[in-house]
């Protein structure tokens, strides 16, 4: 392996990073994850801003998060081998927007889930990260910025599935004529990609199935991969906002808890609004802490919560017991482990996974009309993020199977949609 200097990774290049760089017109990135593609990117576009004179830059991803993510890594290049070309003081970098001295500008948004907020601009270069899980709606709202120009297009991404406007900037031979010819396609896997040690491949083709595996590492379109929560049913039900002053209606809460070091805690709040109607009030993240039970015992007091809902496997397990212990919060917590599966009164064990059975209740009150979702950024990035397969291992019976890359938010949305649904003044067979 070679050695990155994740601080300065303009000095490690790889050969189709340099490549890349110094290809003019519209680029097509296809990647597997950590392959240095946002990299690249960053330096590309920070390079040609500084030494082209008045480029227009726009950097954009689904969610501010991610957009933001490409931006700080072009400063960070630009402060390191052009600081001289930025301005400084009242017109100094922001969180949206870098001025040069030479007329050039970079900025940064989030798209949101169809870019009309986007409808303002002329630029010469536009930048599009993370785009496969993108609405079309995005870019038809962006690409016409280009037309006076004759500017350039960038898109990078990890495939998520066939289907798309990113999927349609391939080269697929499924695509037939719908390919888009005038693209430098760039392709890269993980497996020839130096940066990722072979060992570390090999325990994550051990630990996910071999279609994920294809997706998130070899940068496969695969048919037998598909979204949940399709960009159109999202549009649909993001619909709902936060609530200013909380409501006399039944709050529940679902919970997804990080284990050491890993991922984001999630807290998410729904209420029902009548028997048939379930509306997404609250979502909240933060990183790791030890103050998860305290937390939803707050949650509790300030919603008056009627039920809780977690998982109490790995780390989930401490805060369960807190939780047991506590009396605001005992006679309302319910374990909705993702590994367990429901028994129906007849004690028999269900086929699926409770996890695959909550991610499959809360799609049909969405399809049904009878769900409302924040209109959140990061709430969509979570929900885009969640993908199924089916699978069938040797002497099986074909199972389905739901993953995703960032699930953190849809797995603590899918609990809280799951208790609404089952409390019956939280009668535990419910949930058993």
């Amino acid at each position: 392996m070679v050695e990155y200097d994740i601080f300065r990774p303009w000095l490690t290049l790889d050969p189709w990073q340099k490549k890349y760089i110094e290809t003019d017109g519209h680029c097509f990135l296809l990647c597997g994850r950590q392959s240095g593609k946002t990299t690249a990117m960053s330096i590309k576009f920070g390079r040609k801003a500084a030494t082209k004179d008045k480029r227009i830059i726009l950097m954009i991803a689904e969610t501010e998060k991610q957009a933001y993510n490409l931006f700080f890594k072009t400063l960070m290049y630009l402060e390191a081998e052009y600081p001289r070309q930025i301005k400084r003081g009242k017109n100094g970098p922001t969180k949206h927007l870098i001025n040069l001295k030479n007329g050039s500008v970079i900025m940064c948004y989030a798209a949101g889930l169809d870019g009309s907020g986007l409808r303002t601009f002329t630029l010469t270069d536009l930048v599009i990260d993370e785009a496969a899980p993108m609405a079309k709606e995005i870019f038809v709202a962006t690409m016409p910025m280009l037309s006076v120009t004759r500017g350039s297009m960038d898109l990078s991404s990890t495939p998520r599935g066939k289907g798309g406007f990113f999927y349609e900037c391939s080269d697929d031979e499924s695509l037939g004529k719908k390919v888009k010819k005038n693209w430098t396609r760039f392709y890269i896997n993980a497996e020839d990609c130096p940066r990722h040690d072979k060992d570390y491949l090999d325990e994550q083709k051990r630990d996910m199935s071999e279609l994920e595996y294809s997706q998130e590492y070899l940068a496969k379109f695969l048919d037998d991969v598909r979204r949940v929560f399709s960009n159109d049913l999202l549009i649909k039900v993001s619909k709902a906002i936060r609530e200013e002053k909380v409501s006399e209606h039944k709050h529940y809460l679902g919970a997804d808890l990080a284990g050491m070091g890993e991922d984001d805690n999630a807290f998410e709040v729904v209420k029902r609004m009548s028997k048939v109607m379930i509306r997404h009030v609250e979502s909240e993240t933060e990183k790791r802490t030890l103050e998860q039970a305290k937390k939803i015992i707050a949650y509790t007091e300030k919603y008056k919560l009627r039920g809780i809902g977690i998982d109490d496997g790995g780390p989930g397990w401490g805060v369960w017991s807190e939780l047991m212990r506590d009396r605001t919060t005992k006679r309302k917590t319910i374990a909705l482990n993702n590994a367990s599966r429901q028994t129906d009164f007849e004690g028999k064990k269900s086929k699926t996974l409770m996890k695959v059975d909550m991610y499959m209740a809360t799609l049909l009150e969405m399809r049904q009309g009878r769900l409302e979702i924040l209109l959140d950024d990061e709430v969509m990035e979570s929900l885009k993020s969640i993908q199924f397969e089916y699978v069938r291992k040797e002497g099986q019976k074909t199972i389905l199977r739901v993953f995703g890359n960032n699930t953190h938010i849809a797995e603590a949305l899918i609990r809280a949609v799951w208790m609404a649904l089952k409390d019956k003044t939280l009668n535990i067979m419910a949930f058993c």
